[in-house]
């Protein structure tokens, strides 16, 4: 069943700032101590090929760790989970255009028969707990909608690299090899320090596109290319 939280009337955003910084000094200490860090041991974080995908999906060069390639369009089509894949939807679900991500999320996991769990982070105050039930579900992907979780994203999945994530309509500024974003001219937000692209554009959030950004992430995860910004036309 989807675990729901009631949403907050009055979020508090420096309760939030607190336990990003908190958590941000935590992360820095174990890296310090010989933890991973972002762009660390590449090689033994790339995620192996599980499927491979159709002609055109894959550049000729495969692209740099955090590097933006485009697929064919319709590459992806048939590259589905094998039996028995475990996906979580964590998603703020504030606003139309994360709804329409979160819609074409549950649309593919139906027609794809995966097992899709969701979390609901309501509340900006809770987005760390959230993110970390998510984890802590250890499902074999974890697809995330919603603008308010770049950040805390940021922070968290660097200390999981463990756990893949697809982040659908957005993008980490500086993310780790376990972290897919998968995106189209006129989304790609990138958190509070960035914000969004020149090119943003709210109307760009169809459930097509939407559907196939979330189709041809999960393709450069399943086919290890995973680790990298997936932008469909």
């Amino acid at each position: 069943m989807p675990t729901r939280r009631p949403e907050s009337s009055r979020p508090s955003p420096g309760l939030l700032a607190g336990a990003l910084l908190g958590l941000l000094l935590t992360t820095a200490g174990c890296s310090a101590d010989g933890g991973s860090e972002a762009g660390s041991d590449r090689a033994s974080d790339t995620p192996s090929a599980v499927l491979t995908a159709g002609p055109g999906f894959a550049p000729a060069t495969p692209p740099p760790p955090a590097g933006t390639f485009t697929p064919a369009p319709e590459s992806w089509a048939g590259t589905n989970p094998p039996a028995g894949y475990r996906v979580v939807l964590l998603t703020t679900e504030k606003g139309a255009r994360t709804r329409v991500l979160s819609e074409a999320t549950r649309a593919w996991a139906k027609e794809t028969g995966v097992d899709l769990t969701e979390v609901e982070a309501a509340d900006p105050d809770d987005y760390l707990a959230r993110i970390q039930e998510a984890i802590d579900a250890h499902p074999d992907l974890v697809v995330t909608t919603g603008d308010g979780l770049v950040d805390p994203l940021a922070l968290v999945t660097a200390s999981n690299l463990d756990q893949q994530f697809l982040v659908l309509g957005a993008e980490l500024a500086e993310p780790t090899l376990n972290v897919t974003a998968a995106d189209w001219d006129g989304a790609g937000y990138r958190g509070e320090g960035l914000g969004r692209p020149d090119s943003f554009d709210p109307a760009s959030f169809t459930s097509r596109r939407a559907g196939d950004a979330l189709r041809a992430g999960v393709t450069a995860v399943l086919t290890g290319l995973g680790g990298t910004v997936v932008r469909v036309e």
